[in-house]
């Protein structure tokens, strides 16, 4: 599995419909979508879901204000749940030779929704639209559940993932596997036969722990990782677990990881619930990072560093108050589909 910062031919996105992800603040969801998208398709093609006909019709006509509507943006008639092409789509990777090939584990909502069966299906289509041949991953004759938010690669061997997610006993997506069987997993079909495990995931996320919340690599041995400095906080203790085993990790070459802390923005809250904003939720395209931002003093800190790590892109800050309402950000919402 590529790394995400390698070359891209296109992002995916599947564009939002589903009130019930965002109840009562659906209607600014939208325009959110388009600047991303207006951002994106200046640097890589966007190969955009939406559910049929009449809704095309209806998001370009949204793009068009927005100005985001460029040849770069291609539209794919295809029914979904939801929005979350992290999870539900496939990921593509690379091979020695021959067809490109797309690795679909099975979709399940996260062990948590019931409407997922639309969702299962995209990561198959994605497959074919690209020509690469799809594989589907077993274990033990059972087809493994295991979304893309839950793990971050360096292209070199190593990925990340975490405890609650994987092995929780509480909401496990694959009874029975045990962690060295994701090891083998991770290693056979992406690539990665060093696996840095984390503990917990942020408060408030309702996928159980997802990495993509938590530590990120933004290079092949540099990472950065979220910390909360008030240590009433809920989310201090868990990220200071997660540090302290990130100091202790060593990568593929048996080398420690350089890591870059970012604090955590202030509480974000919403009809009484705290919601999980990270600024780790950024996503790295051609020539451009997106990052979530939330009107908080600590958004400058993190744009600052992620500059800092990507000199050769444009950092480009998304307004993500709203956004997180549905539980994820800019890097849920995406999958990458790498040059091959």
């Amino acid at each position: 599995m590529p790394a995400e910062w390698e070359p891209h031919a296109a992002t995916w996105l599947a564009w939002p419909h589903y009130h019930g992800d965002w109840p009562g603040k659906f209607e600014p969801i939208p325009w959110v979508y388009a600047e991303i998208i207006r951002n994106l398709a200046r640097h890589e093609r966007v190969e955009l879901i939406v559910n049929h006909a009449a809704a095309e019709r209806q998001v370009r006509k949204l793009l068009n204000k927005a100005s985001a509507l460029t040849a770069n943006v291609h539209f794919h008639r295809w029914p979904t749940n939801r929005v979350w092409v992290r999870d539900s789509g496939c990921i593509f990777v690379t091979c020695d030779a021959g067809q490109p090939r797309a690795v679909k584990f099975r979709f399940n909502a996260w062990a948590k929704y019931s409407n997922w069966r639309h969702d299962e299906k995209i990561g198959g289509l994605m497959a074919q639209t690209a020509n690469a041949h799809e594989i589907r991953p077993l274990h033990r004759e059972t087809r493994i559940v295991l979304e893309g938010g839950s793990i971050d690669v360096n292209g070199c061997g190593t990925l990340l993932t975490t405890e609650e997610c994987l092995l929780s006993k509480v909401q496990q997506r694959n009874p029975g596997m045990s962690r060295s069987d994701y090891e083998k997993v991770l290693a056979d079909y992406l690539g990665a036969p060093h696996v840095i495990w984390l503990g917990r995931g942020i408060f408030g996320d309702d996928t159980h722990g997802h990495v993509d919340d938590l530590t990120r690599f933004v290079s092949a041995d540099t990472v950065v990782t979220m910390v909360e400095n008030n240590g009433k906080d809920v989310n201090h203790k868990p990220l200071r677990d997660n540090l302290r085993r990130l100091k202790a990790a060593r990568d593929q070459d048996g080398k420690p990881l350089n890591i870059v802390e970012i604090p955590m923005p202030g509480a974000v809250v919403f009809e009484k619930r705290r919601l999980p904003a990270s600024y780790a939720n950024f996503y790295i395209a051609n020539g451009v990072v997106l990052a979530p931002v939330f009107n908080h003093a600590n958004d400058r800190i993190a744009l600052d560093a992620l500059a800092d790590l990507f000199p050769t892109r444009s950092v480009v800050p998304i307004y993500s108050g709203d956004l997180i309402w549905g539980l994820g950000t800019m890097h849920c919402l995406t999958q990458q589909q790498p040059s091959l």
